[in-house]
């Protein structure tokens, strides 16, 4: 019996150890890209991304993934299509061009007598599946349950998560008609060694994921205001939080930052309020947690100021080293960076800030660690990176005289750096 044929659509965080997954299932795989720098890499068994593991299985399952910018040449044959691009906002507006563009490719591209099963992971709005995607593809004469079969599996992956991977994480999913949902809860349940639960309708499978994460972005805003009183207050925070975590039940802890970060925590919420909107309804509550998010970097850049003018030192003659450029530790993806926002916003105040990344070095103006650090005036931790955690001792500030941090992630020694004589700022301490 020949092997089924699954092609993925979009070769990023999402569609690329998906890709991979299959392949280690026994599918035949193909992957579509309209970047053809990645899609070399992956050809050359060389992972885009920067990530160990991700970078050994590319190697080895380089023969069984057949990558390709082409869509004629990907969606040939395919008898499973999984969309896997970005849906990014713009400004605060939902942008589902990348997933109307990659519809019209699979419509004109239609892989004939093959009736495929057509899986939609991107994170969308609900009524996005039933509304855009199907109208797309069935204006090429194709009927939806006769000619492909429609369904939604929303995304889950925390990049650099060595516990909870593609593998295992539970996933829900729906389809558009009974036949759908038996070949996708096939698929599924082949490739997973997790849960996979139906819900009753396309639209209740949208709404989870742009539920979570909103669940997850105004939690954030809660403990990012709280930080800015608790500052006035003199309180820490993290101690109050550490405290709080010891009631066995009713209290989950989330922790404050330079802001939200990343594809999804900071974009999916307009995707609810957008979809609110057009209801009639007015989702004022995400609103304000989106602002409060946003202002953080601010903040930052905030307390930046403050070091500087407790040291003496004039902000535009001043070495202010950014470490971390990432949304996240130990990962590559600089996407909505809340560093990012932090550098512009120096800049704009006459501040030329030293920058340091080791998973983006093409990114940092600053390629060694230990040079950027040294005689700095003020060094900021805008990502956790592991080893800047480990690197970052206070004896290491004391002997490379930094003279003051911003401890931005709450994650180094604050008493320790005080006896030290630095000045010490944290969030919310």
């Amino acid at each position: 019996m020949a092997k089924k044929v699954v092609c993925v659509v979009g070769l990023g965080y999402v569609g690329l150890p998906l890709a991979l997954l299959c392949a280690e299932k026994g599918f035949r795989v193909k992957g579509l890209d309209s970047d053809r720098k990645k899609v070399a890499l992956i050809a050359r068994g060389k992972s885009p991304i920067k990530d160990k593991e991700l970078e050994r299985k590319v190697k080895k399952l380089r023969r069984k993934i057949s990558a390709s910018a082409s869509a004629k040449d990907a969606l040939q044959d395919s008898d499973i299509i999984v969309v896997c691009v970005p849906t990014p906002a713009k400004g605060s507006k939902p942008d589902l061009r990348p997933l109307k563009a990659a519809c019209m490719s699979i419509a004109k591209h239609f892989p004939a007598g093959k009736k495929p099963l057509l899986v939609i992971e991107s994170t969308v709005y609900p009524g996005t599946v039933r509304h855009v995607v199907k109208p797309i593809i069935e204006g090429k004469k194709l009927e939806a349950g006769k000619d492909f079969f429609l369904a939604h599996c929303p995304e889950r992956i925390d990049p650099g998560n060595r516990k909870w991977q593609l593998k295992n994480i539970p996933r829900v999913f729906a389809a558009l008609t009974p036949k759908g949902k038996a070949r996708g809860l096939a698929f599924y349940k082949k490739i997973l060694n997790a849960k996979v639960i139906c819900l009753a309708n396309l639209e209740e499978a949208e709404a989870v994921k742009v539920v979570e994460n909103t669940f997850r972005d105004i939690n954030i805003a809660f403990v990012n205001e709280l930080a800015k009183s608790f500052e006035m207050m003199g309180i820490d925070l993290s101690e109050v939080l550490k405290g709080a975590s010891s009631k066995p039940f009713g209290f989950m802890p989330f922790w404050p930052g330079p802001g939200v970060g990343g594809h999804c925590i900071s974009q999916d919420p307009y995707y609810l309020i957008a979809r609110a909107q057009e209801s009639g309804f007015t989702h004022r509550f995400l609103q304000l947690a989106r602002e409060i998010n946003n202002s953080m970097p601010k903040h930052v850049v905030s307390l930046i100021m403050k070091s500087l003018r407790s040291a003496g030192i004039k902000p535009k003659k001043a070495k202010v080293v950014v470490l971390g450029l990432s949304y996240k530790p130990d990962v590559d993806d600089s996407r909505e960076s809340p560093a990012i926002k932090v550098i512009e916003l120096l800049r704009r105040r006459g501040v030329n800030p030293v920058s340091h990344d080791p998973f983006l070095l093409k990114m940092s103006n600053a390629k060694s660690f230990a040079k950027a650090v040294k005689n700095a005036d003020c060094v900021v931790v805008a990502t956790h990176h592991s080893q800047f955690i480990k690197r970052l001792t206070p004896a290491f500030l004391k002997r490379n005289k930094v003279r003051a941090v911003i401890d931005a992630r709450n994650v180094l020694d604050k008493d320790g750096i005080i006896k030290k004589e630095i000045l010490y700022f944290g969030i919310g301490r």
